[in-house]
């Protein structure tokens, strides 16, 4: 049995709670999954570090969108990630690019000193550069302790590859990350496949709404807010199971 980490990407404390319940190893913490993960608020982050009882690593991500920031929402980012070491998080996750698709090294190194002895994961921003293989030669370089991919594809499934191929060249000089797609239905293709240790996944499942008042907004057919997301420990628990036995 292959020994595996396994990170609930959450969006609620009770997400953080079925990721503690369920086993898993480590909460990435974020908002707004819909746009792609955001910063989660002060309130949300608190709560999160007081009763999950997992190590929170914290999502510095200002906006949905590129990865290429203004002089203002680097000084956002610089902000949040002080205000995410004051309250006991144990790591921050961003992603910093040049305009030319390459990773931002300066920056980067920047947030990893700003962070010490914080641990700093390059989120999937590294699936958007030129070259995945000098992109992990500049994380590296820049001082992260992991990179979160998918292998440059939409998904781990058909990322498993070039995931495979990061593994090696990467050589433990940092952790693979593989997230993005992962689900328990491909999770132990996923992992045979890569031959990764450390994967990330949400989980989530669209449960409909207890609510029985309908506002407005919420009476046209392709409207959403009758519904929501949970996170159930069992899919933590059988996720790293089909992980563990692959």
């Amino acid at each position: 049995m292959q020994k595996i980490v396994f990170e609930l990407c959450a969006e609620s404390v009770d997400a953080c709670l079925a990721a503690h319940a369920g086993g898993a190893h480590r909460i990435e913490l974020c908002s707004a999954l819909s746009e792609g993960g955001l910063t989660p608020s002060h309130g949300l982050l608190q709560e999160a570090i007081q009763k999950s009882g997992l190590p929170i690593h914290v999502l510095i991500r200002p906006r949905g969108g590129d990865f290429l920031y203004t002089p203002s929402e680097m000084a956002v980012m610089r902000e949040d990630l002080e205000y995410s070491r004051s309250v006991g998080a144990s790591g921050v996750v961003l992603g910093v690019l040049c305009a030319d698709g390459t990773v931002d090294i300066e920056q980067t190194r920047h947030f990893v000193e700003m962070a010490g002895p914080l641990e700093v994961t390059f989120n999937r921003a590294f699936d958007c550069t030129v070259s995945k293989e000098q992109a992990l030669e500049d994380v590296i370089a820049a001082g992260c302790k992991r990179v979160l991919t998918s292998g440059g594809e939409s998904d781990v499934v058909r990322g498993a590859e070039s995931l495979a191929r990061l593994m090696d060249q990467a050589a433990g000089r940092i952790d693979i990350a593989v997230g993005g797609g992962l689900r328990l239905n491909n999770a132990a293709v996923v992992a045979r496949t890569t031959g990764a240790q450390h994967f990330h996944g949400s989980l989530r499942r669209r449960v409909a709404s207890p609510m029985i008042c309908r506002g407005p907004g919420m009476l046209e057919e392709s409207s959403s807010a009758d519904t929501r997301f949970v996170v159930d420990s069992r899919d933590v628990r059988q996720m790293i199971e089909n992980l563990s036995n692959a």
